[in-house]
């Protein structure tokens, strides 16, 4: 399966008259220039960029819960969300629609990790999230036209350089720290978990690309497994009914995900790894395009339980 293409490729703007409605021949009569339009700016978000010593910049997105301002007291917990572009705004309607004020959902700082300044989403992500370069075949499920393998080197800049830049810049609670990723961002998650769980406390992986290079990550865990009794961490993956194969579909998915999700969500409760916490959610009727906002919806329910009582509008 191809790599989840970019829902949210730029960001609207609107354009506006001036006030003045033109109808007719008035409309027809108004000169063609182009006037400047002003992009959409989301209210309680700010963007700065981190330097990578490997001559990257990254930018980064950050939205403050609306209680920020008025409790200088209180530290929040932080959610790092990977492919930004779509996942920031998502996260962030879901957060302030459905936390009805804190009842509904703990307040908590989003934190969106956009691409590389410069590059595509695309490539991007597919060298910062994948671990391994893979081995190579006819007709299989990667592109010509990017690197992978960068998966240790991203999750070393976001530990050294962008969590301390985010616990200085805000008032977080490092010991409350959740990571989100779709695809290649949960197969990104998932080897953080198996190579530094500490830097997040929570993962919520939606449909992580466990079968990247010959399914590495089994191999990951299998190594993890004989050095290590612990894994302290909460997970919680999902995965949509549609992502596995059917005799019918002409252009459905080659890898049978949802297959991979369960065996994978298995072989951890098996191992009776001190410390973890494991559920695992198949999403009925969705596929890999549709899975996410049901799964970060539920789990941000799970993650950031409100003080209820539960208001469903």
């Amino acid at each position: 399966m191809k790599a989840m293409r970019n829902v949210l490729g730029t960001m609207m703007v609107l354009a506006t008259t001036g006030g003045c409605a033109l109808h007719g021949d008035a409309l027809r009569s108004t000169p063609a220039t182009a006037v400047p339009a002003a992009g959409v700016v989301l209210p309680d978000t700010e963007s700065w960029s981190v330097h990578d010593p490997a001559g990257r910049d990254y930018p980064i997105w950050v939205a403050l819960p609306a209680s920020y301002a008025q409790h200088p007291e209180r530290r929040y917990p932080v959610l790092f969300v990977t492919d930004a572009l779509y996942s920031f705004p998502l996260v962030r309607s879901v957060r302030n629609l459905v936390g009805q004020g804190g009842a509904n959902l703990e307040d908590f700082i989003l934190v969106g990790l956009p691409p590389q300044q410069g590059l595509t989403s695309k490539q991007s992500r597919s060298r910062d999230y994948t671990p391994t370069q893979p081995q190579r075949s006819a007709d299989d499920d990667y592109s010509d036209d990017v690197v992978y393998g960068g998966a240790a080197h991203y999750r070393d800049f976001l530990a050294t350089h962008v969590l301390p830049a985010v616990d200085a810049r805000s008032r977080t609670d490092p010991a409350r720290r959740s990571f989100a990723g779709h695809s290649y961002g949960g197969l990104f998650g998932t080897y953080v978990l198996l190579t530094r769980p500490q830097m997040f406390q929570t993962y919520i992986l939606s449909s992580p690309s466990l079968w990247f290079d010959g399914h590495y990550i089994d191999r990951l865990e299998q190594d993890y497994a004989e050095q290590h009794r612990a894994l302290p961490a909460r997970v919680l993956l999902a995965i949509g009914s549609e992502e596995t194969p059917t005799p019918d579909a002409v252009d459905g998915p080659r890898n049978d995900m949802v297959r991979d999700t369960q065996a994978f969500a298995d072989r951890l409760r098996q191992r009776g790894y001190q410390g973890l916490q494991v559920d695992n959610r198949v999403v009925p009727g969705e596929d890999h395009l549709t899975v996410y906002p049901s799964t970060l919806t539920r789990a941000l329910l799970q993650v950031y339980p409100g003080t209820g009582p539960y208001n469903g509008g």
